[in-house]
């Protein structure tokens, strides 16, 4: 009797807390197994780590710094190390720091492309590698935003590190294919901040043409849609209730 294949694993970056933690939980559950990646939130990894492997029986937390390259580049090594193999990668994690057009300056716009950009194209060139070498395929997922599509001038260097990532997802779909799928998923207003209020978030949660932007589950589905359907790359999955289709002069948080 031919033995049973273990179960894919995916890295999911910043899967400690918020978005990350419900991708890590849904794709668990969908029978991944899940390399947990954070960078100062070690509590809260181990506890999404507990979480996932009581559904899946298998999964682990790994640490990195995504400003830092020696460090991106060495973090699917380790998962591979772990767990002998590596399939998809969901980059979800990003810096999300406020500067305008008056402010910019290029610190800010540095750190966003580093840990929200370069990064992500590292980890997609490291699995590009290991599915080559191991002679099978595999899956990026690129976590992206609404706002390319409806854009206003607030957060500006976040913007164009989405901006970049959603032109790299084209590029890596050519050079990366056929071992490697490389796809965008980009929620609307999905969770709230501390720069919102529970009445705020609810009102601005409303505000599309479907009555409602996406919520964790949503984005959650989407990821784990865009892993396994073996025919989809090189284009991006908007996940907003339509909020793309609507003009907003600022961002959400600062409305």
């Amino acid at each position: 009797m031919k033995p049973a294949s273990p179960a894919p694993v995916v890295l999911v970056t910043g899967a400690a807390k918020r978005l990350g933690r419900e991708i890590a939980l849904a794709l668990a559950a969908g029978g991944w197994r899940v390399a947990v990646h954070y960078r100062a939130s070690e509590a809260d990894a181990l506890k999404t780590v507990a979480d996932c492997a009581r559904l899946t029986g298998a999964a682990a937390h790994f640490r990195a710094n995504l400003d830092d390259e020696t460090e991106v580049r060495a973090l699917l090594p380790q998962v591979i190390s772990h767990f002998g193999q590596v399939d998809a990668v969901v980059n979800n994690a990003s810096t999300f720091e406020h500067d305008s057009a008056a402010s910019f300056g290029f610190a800010a716009l540095e750190k966003h492309m580093r840990s929200n950009t370069g990064a992500a194209i590292l980890l997609a060139q490291a699995l590009h590698a290991h599915v080559s070498a191991r002679h099978t395929t595999g899956a990026v997922v690129n976590l992206l935003d609404q706002k390319l599509w409806n854009q206003n001038p607030d957060f500006f260097s976040y913007t164009l590190s989405k901006a970049a990532l959603e032109a790299a997802n084209t590029m890596l779909a050519i050079a990366l294919a056929p071992q490697l799928r490389v796809v965008g998923v980009a929620p609307g207003l999905t969770l709230t901040s501390h720069l919102l209020s529970k009445e705020k978030f609810e009102a601005l949660h409303q505000l599309s043409p479907l009555g409602r932007s996406s919520s964790p589950a949503d984005v959650a589905a989407t990821v784990k849609f865009a892993l396994e359907n073996s025919s989809i790359t090189g284009t991006t999955l908007l996940v907003d209730g339509g909020q793309h289709l609507m003009k907003f002069e600022r961002d959400f948080s600062l409305m």
